[in-house]
């Protein structure tokens, strides 16, 4: 049964004359909340790239200053040159920034709360750093114990109290946020929003909802053991005094794997949107595309395993393992074939938005087949911690998830500012995002694959890495002018805040209900609850003429009346 906001108390459409601080700072309203999302997470994007580049400098010119080198503490770069313990600073958090505050916040925060509401037809959502002595932390952004444990070993006290407090507040806002979005989704659905007809990317943010209230309190449990283990003196992670330094790794990968799903599912789903938009098509598949959603959920918690071949695991235990690793790839493939299936003879469109999500699909086999190989114990074992890891994680993360980001902005960029990106400026970004992203990350199976290990400070002091060094430099500059690209993107998007062309109801000729909508959405979104008649899909539909495009709210003639039920009380 669906519901929907349709009493007395509940705010409809209207022209909001709140003033400057209570809408925009303190503001109950989904669609600015997403907004602030949005705002604080490309901050930690680009704050982590910043990093990433400090990090490339290093392993590219190893022992000579960094450009504005010399504007950091001595502690950090002695005379410009970065020193070791800043590098694994460095390495710690970025991996930290781009998962925990840029990637899942910007897929996740974002359009989770922006874009549920307005797609299933409701009016809101159920519910309505510093410096410190020692640095960052050192451990890398996974913080191994018992290095993270043992402040004598890393050196770091403050900064990892710090890490492990702002991991416990961040994944309990994470759920209070995920219990919102379930809430939303099963009880405040438009009337005729049944399971079937709901757009793929509210199905995938339902189930990474479903994944973040059952992963992040195993990862806030571990943080809080070992905060216990920094500040009172318990050893649940000391080997030395009694702990088990593998239960850290038990518990963070636990949490891990289906954070990578978290990852890439909204990702997922937002790309299925953009397709088929792009495509002209409906989806192909829609409920295979719905259970491969549902059964990578599920099998993301039989694989974390994966990540600790090289533990001393039981060869039987790991072999499960190995197995269920390769069988998740399945429901993966399944997306992809649809995927390739609703292009294929489409009248396909390469705005922005599909320019991306093609790219993410590209770019995602690629980092899916890397995968494959990791899944094989005997593979694993010779290419773990290696840079053949670093190129599967990154071809997956950032081919994965900002490729589809980088459509998904630009998308519901008019629903959200009102304002067109500049599509001519979007393409430039798009092409060299996409040359020198390859050029960055693709050389890095090959210098996995000759033995180059991560999170090593300088490549140079070792004789069998000397002859790849060349290899190091062009990965660096390829990952400086990588970075340099984005600001293409950061001067795109703030220009169309303002400048950008207004943008038209429906600029994309869309199905979804948003576009249903004034751009930007008002207070409150509808004035009368819509009712919603069909799928999300109807594209190239024979029941319309004049166009290739059938809204879900667009009743027709043969269109009957959907049942309607009682909204719960705000």
């Amino acid at each position: 049964m669906t519901s929907v906001a349709a009493t007395a108390r509940v705010p409809h459409a209207h022209h909001d004359d709140r003033s400057f601080i209570r809408k925009y700072i303190f503001s109950t309203d989904h669609k600015i909340i997403g907004i602030q999302f949005l705002f604080v997470s490309l901050f930690f994007l680009l704050l982590g790239g910043l990093l990433a580049m400090q990090m490339r400098w290093q392993l590219g010119f190893p022992g000579k200053p960094m450009p504005g080198g010399g504007l950091l503490p001595e502690t950090m770069a002695a005379n410009g040159v970065i020193l070791p313990e800043y590098y694994v600073q460095l390495v710690s958090m970025h991996g930290t920034f781009m998962v925990f505050f840029a990637i899942m916040p910007l897929l996740v925060g974002v359009y989770a709360n922006f874009l549920i509401p307005l797609k299933i037809g409701a009016h809101d959502m159920a519910f309505a750093s510093l410096f410190v002595p020692e640095g960052a932390i050192r451990s890398g952004w996974t913080n191994y114990a018992p290095l993270s444990a043992r402040p004598d070993l890393s050196g770091v006290t403050t900064g990892q109290i710090l890490w492990c407090v702002s991991i416990v507040v961040l994944g309990l806002s994470s759920v209070m946020g995920s219990v919102n979005y379930i809430t939303t989704i099963i009880n405040h659905r438009a009337p005729g929003m049944t399971w079937f007809r709901m757009p793929l990317s509210v199905w995938a943010l339902f189930i990474t909802a479903i994944l973040a209230v059952l992963a992040l309190p195993v990862l806030q449990g571990a943080a809080i053991l070992l905060l216990f283990d920094q500040t009172i003196g318990t050893h649940f992670f000391d080997p030395v005094a009694g702990g088990q330094a593998l239960l850290w790794q038990h518990l963070f990968w636990f949490f891990g794997h289906p954070e990578v799903y978290i990852l890439i599912l909204p990702a997922m789903g937002m790309v299925s949107d953009m397709i088929a938009n792009g495509s002209r098509k409906p989806i192909f598949g829609y409920h295979s595309m719905v259970f491969a959603i549902i059964g990578i959920a599920f099998l993301g918690w039989l694989v974390w395993g994966h990540h600790m071949f090289m533990s001393g695991m039981n060869p039987t235990l790991g072999s499960s393992f190995m197995v269920s690793t390769l069988v998740i790839a399945v429901p993966s493939a399944v997306k992809v074939f649809n995927w390739m299936g609703t292009m294929w003879r489409g009248n396909l469109r390469f705005h922005v938005p599909m320019l991306n999500a093609v790219a993410f699909v590209a770019m995602f086999v690629i980092g899916g087949l890397s995968g494959i190989y990791m899944a094989a114990t005997p593979v694993d074992m010779f290419i773990h911690d290696g840079y053949f890891i670093v190129a599967h994680l990154h071809y997956v993360l950032f081919g994965g998830s900002l490729f589809a980001l980088f459509g998904a902005i630009p998308y519901w960029f008019p629903k959200m500012f009102g304002r067109m990106m500049s599509e001519r400026w979007g393409k430039v970004h798009f092409w060299l995002t996409f040359v020198f992203y390859n050029f960055t990350f693709f050389p890095m199976h090959i210098l996995g694959m000759a033995g180059h290990m991560r999170r090593i400070y300088d490549p140079t002091q070792y004789e069998f890495l000397k002859p790849y060094q060349p290899m190091n430099e062009f990965i660096s500059v390829s990952a400086f002018l990588l970075f340099a690209t984005q600001l293409i993107f950061f001067v795109n998007f703030w220009w169309s805040l303002f400048k950008g062309k207004k943008a038209d109801l429906n600029p994309w000729q869309d199905n979804g209900l948003e576009w249903s909508l004034p751009s930007p959405a008002p207070h409150g979104n509808w004035e009368t609850v819509p009712r919603v008649y069909r799928g999300p899909y109807e594209f190239s539909s024979p029941e319309v003429s004049d166009r290739d495009y059938l809204p879900q709210h667009e009743k027709r003639p043969t269109d009957r009346e959907p049942a309607s039920a009682t909204a719960p009380a705000h």
